[in-house]
């Protein structure tokens, strides 16, 4: 092996030598001899390092127009995803708008900033730009345009933590759209190590056993306690839980909110949660399933009084 490298290296210095003798000699001719020496040299020697040449550029603008396309599909697919989770962004502003311009009082706006972790890892806890100094209590609820996010555990002047309704200090009073059913909510914590996601599911258990709730049931918060307001949606019910006690059922409840998407929440003030929230989330108080019967039945009854007014003044007077 190094006898060969010993003579590769004299073989390029003889090549070299006579490369260097031949430019003297050339150099040396008179002028009218150097442009046929150098046509020649360009037709024989020369021409292959020419075609190496062109061969070279050739490959170079290849390889920058490769170069260029991938980069403009880079950019391309970039800006899709860019502009996907723009879309998302401002869908979500746009919907948290719409829940302010609803509540119109009585809530302040807040970022919520996930704290970092392990992708495996539950959320159960967020911060919030928002402290004491905007009005936020403890123990406010924090709300997202789906539904209920958390409560407020700890206030500072500038900022704010708060419990998901994953963690396990979570409770909230509920009940069902129609009013028929009433219980308690609690995280679903009894899962096992492969199955975390199932941590992000609810249970609404001690609801009377002669209540029962049918799968897609939306479950709202009921005001009993007075920490959420009456109405703030909380989930769907997706399953039933088999009790061994007979006066209570418990159900699994999907969350309306999935706590990695959010990113802005409004909170609750006190003064606020006393007043109440209305019919925000679409829950309809006990008795207005009768509402509209009774409107129409009203409606039925004026239009018959207006006709039979008109009729009587249209019978001509009687003269004696």
């Amino acid at each position: 092996m190094a006898r060969a490298a010993q003579l590769g290296g004299r073989l390029d210095a003889v090549v070299f030598a006579a490369c260097v003798l031949v430019a003297l000699v050339f150099s040396g001719l008179p002028e009218p001899m150097r442009d046929p020496v150098a046509s020649a040299l360009r037709r024989t020697i020369v021409a292959p390092l020419i075609g190496m040449q062109r061969g070279a550029e050739r490959w170079r603008a290849a390889w920058l127009e490769s170069e260029r396309q991938t980069l403009q599909r880079d950019s391309a697919g970039m800006f899709r995803a860019k502009s996907k989770s723009l879309e998302m962004e401002n869908d979500r502003l746009r919907k948290l708008l719409g829940l302010g311009s609803r509540l119109d009082w009585g809530f302040v706006p807040a970022e919520a900033l996930h704290t970092e972790g392990r992708t495996e890892d539950v959320i159960t806890s967020m911060t919030l730009t928002a402290g004491s100094a905007a009005g936020v209590s403890q123990y406010s609820p924090v709300v997202a345009p789906e539904g209920i996010v958390g409560l407020v555990q700890t206030v500072d002047p500038r900022m704010s933590i708060a419990i998901l309704y994953s963690h396990p200090d979570f409770r909230v009073s509920a009940m069902s759209a129609d009013g028929a059913a009433f219980g308690i909510v609690y995280p679903h914590l009894d899962v096992g190590p492969g199955r975390l996601s199932e941590r992000y599911l609810l249970e609404l258990r001690n609801v009377p056993f002669r209540s029962t709730l049918a799968i897609g049931a939306q479950i709202f918060s009921s005001g009993v306690g007075g920490a959420w307001p009456r109405g703030v949606l909380i989930g769907t019910v997706v399953d039933s839980v088999a009790e061994t006690e007979r006066w209570s059922r418990t159900y699994l409840v999907r969350p309306a909110v999935n706590p990695a998407h959010v990113t802005s929440v409004m909170i609750l003030t006190s003064e606020r949660v006393l007043q109440g929230v209305g019919n925000i989330w679409t829950v309809s108080p006990p008795g207005d399933a009768t509402r509209p019967l009774t409107v129409r039945r009203d409606s039925v009854r004026r239009d018959s009084l207006r006709r039979d007014s008109l009729r009587l003044d249209t019978i001509p007077p009687v003269r004696f």
